[in-house]
């Protein structure tokens, strides 16, 4: 079941984003800052975490709205547990997502990810989803590794 995040899930979260492999541990201590921050700020925010609960914890995404654009978003991150991945869930939830940014009128979702050969797989999964390569900042992240960034575009529905 795809579900907003709730304050309980933060330890199962942060677990899974080391498990990943995806993260450095200091990437790690700014997620558990981040969501500290999502469930203890006085300021509404926008921000959207989901988590995908099968009893417990095994994906995670979160989206926020780029500042100064009108329905413009971004994936700051989707994980899925490796005991779980290559199921389809990484889709299902990502699709979630954008169905709910859909409902609510947004745009564009852009995410971006690392050029390296070895998040070849992370990039072939945005493709699959019907996400198009934008734009590529080279030796952004380090010497040798570019910023790819992919969007996709939501259809406006018949009313």
């Amino acid at each position: 079941m795809i579900r907003l995040i709730t304050p309980s899930d933060t330890p199962a979260l942060i677990a899974l984003a080391e498990a990943s492999g995806l993260f450095e541990p200091n990437q790690t201590e700014e997620l558990a800052q981040m969501l500290e921050q999502h469930f203890n700020s006085e300021l509404e925010s926008q921000d959207l975490w989901f988590t995908d609960d099968d009893n417990g914890v095994v994906g995670v995404a979160y989206v926020a709205p780029e500042r100064m654009t009108e329905g413009t978003w971004n994936l700051y991150l989707i994980a899925i547990h490796p005991d779980r991945q290559r199921l389809g869930r990484g889709g299902v939830l990502l699709s979630h997502v954008e169905q709910v940014l859909a409902d609510r009128g947004e745009r564009v979702l852009l995410v971006e990810t690392s050029g390296l050969e070895s998040f070849e797989y992370v990039r072939s999964f945005y493709r699959k989803n019907g996400y198009d390569e934008e734009a590529r900042i080279r030796e952004f992240y380090k010497a040798g590794d570019d910023k790819i960034i992919f969007r996709k575009a939501f259809r406006k529905s018949a009313a």
